[in-house]
């Protein structure tokens, strides 16, 4: 039974209040909240067993070494990967421009092409804009449905001879739209075409198995996933790892160096250079074990039941519009309200009511532009949220619309 009163208890700040209200976070679609079980971790690690990892012989080097490269091995199971296949970063942000660095930069020409939604954040979309400036690349877009979906075929009928990459998300951080990326991935691996997935969202709201999906990169992030900011890992599917240049120079992803010359080292290893995150991963390990512990498939009917009773609660405002609306969507939600209310008032007047969501165009503006909107608000729930919550969230956005609609 999945107790999401117990659950709350394990998330310190959330027993905090804002402006004398109790707090209601729905902005984990930004950056989620930590169990005790992450803060411990965390604080263990640096008061206990710190050092550097990889190094030394020492006690402290060991252990802080174990627990490190203990992490690689929760990511691969929570992937469903391989450890050899898991190279850590800081978040997803930094494994999607591994890629457009490492492996497409070398190989890619001008007048190549890479396929890309309209529903992308910037992570996945910056990197590909460096390779159009400096390599004469061409980014073709593809454009969600009215209610916000994204057919694969759709995304298959952008690729042509020169397609030498799909970038797309698993999830949308705007709309919520979950995207069938293993159909994408089954009809570009016919057509010979590497897949990238942003999984920044995806992997937060449901299982994900990559061998399923049959993707060659997969990026997530740490921080979205309950652990610290400033770690994340990329699945890189064995065979396009072995295509990859090294991506940052430095220690540790070296066999040798000579005045004359350096060789690089095996496998991940060849892209993780420098002291990394020790800290950070170690604490994102420790969400995983408690992810697991949870099951993301109860995480998942959790949050299901929270887009359901959220929709259901909408439907009664009819000067409140959602943007998006496709089938099996995520319990991700970016709102305007009729007349004069704007997002950042929205916000605004949501945040005296203890009510945290965001504001802007959330890293995704040529998806703004395509819908004709400058911003929105947007709740995210995530798996200590509750319908109460949802509730309260309601009886806000009544509130704007009373001040300002």
């Amino acid at each position: 039974m999945y107790d999401v009163a117990r659950i709350r208890t394990d998330f310190p700040i959330l027993s905090r209040q804002v402006h004398g209200k109790p707090l209601v976070y729905l902005d984990n679609g930004a950056s989620a909240q930590k169990p005790r079980a992450v803060i411990d971790a965390v604080t263990r690690a640096y008061e206990h067993d710190y050092a550097n990892v990889h190094r030394g012989l020492h006690t402290l080097s060991t252990i802080a070494t174990e627990a490190y490269e203990a992490v690689r091995g929760k990511v691969a199971r929570f992937l469903g990967a391989g450890e050899d296949e898991i190279v850590f970063t800081t978040g997803s942000t930094e494994g999607i421009n591994m890629v457009s660095y490492a492996w497409a930069a070398p190989r890619l020409h001008p007048g190549d092409e890479i396929v890309l939604s309209l529903m992308e954040h910037h992570a996945n979309i910056v990197p590909w804009h460096f390779l159009r400036e400096r390599q004469g690349v061409v980014l073709k877009w593809v454009a969600p449905e009215a209610d916000g979906s994204l057919p694969a075929e759709k995304v298959l009928e952008a690729v042509g001879p020169r397609t030498r990459l799909i970038a797309v998300t698993h999830m949308s951080n705007v709309l919520g739209t979950r995207v069938d990326v293993g159909a994408i991935c089954r009809g570009a691996r016919a057509r010979g075409v590497p897949v990238l997935v942003d999984g920044s969202q995806g992997a937060v709201h449901a299982p994900v198995n990559v061998a399923e999906i049959g993707c060659d990169f997969y990026a997530i992030t740490g921080h979205k996933l309950y652990g610290p900011s400033g770690s994340g890992a990329i699945f890189i599917a064995r065979d396009r790892l072995a295509e990859m240049r090294p991506f940052l120079g430095g220690g540790d992803m070296i066999r040798e160096v000579t005045c004359d010359s350096v060789t690089y080292a095996e496998g991940y290893a060849r892209m993780e250079a420098g002291t990394p995150g020790i800290v950070q991963q170690i604490g994102f390990g420790a969400a995983l074990d408690y992810l697991g512990a949870l099951g993301m498939g109860n995480v998942a009917a959790h949050e299901a039941d929270l887009r359901d009773y959220a929709l259901a609660r909408f439907a009664g405002l009819n000067w409140l519009h959602l943007q998006g609306t496709a089938p099996g969507k995520g319990a991700i939600f970016s709102l305007t309200i009729d007349g004069a209310a704007h997002a950042h008032d929205i916000s605004t007047i949501l945040d005296q009511c203890g009510i945290a969501v965001r504001a802007g165009t959330h890293c995704a503006m040529p998806l703004l532009t395509h819908l004709g909107l400058t911003a929105t608000a947007r709740a995210s729930f995530g798996l200590y949220n509750t319908r109460a919550e949802v509730d309260a969230l309601v009886s806000g956005l009544e509130l704007c619309h009373d001040l300002l609609g």
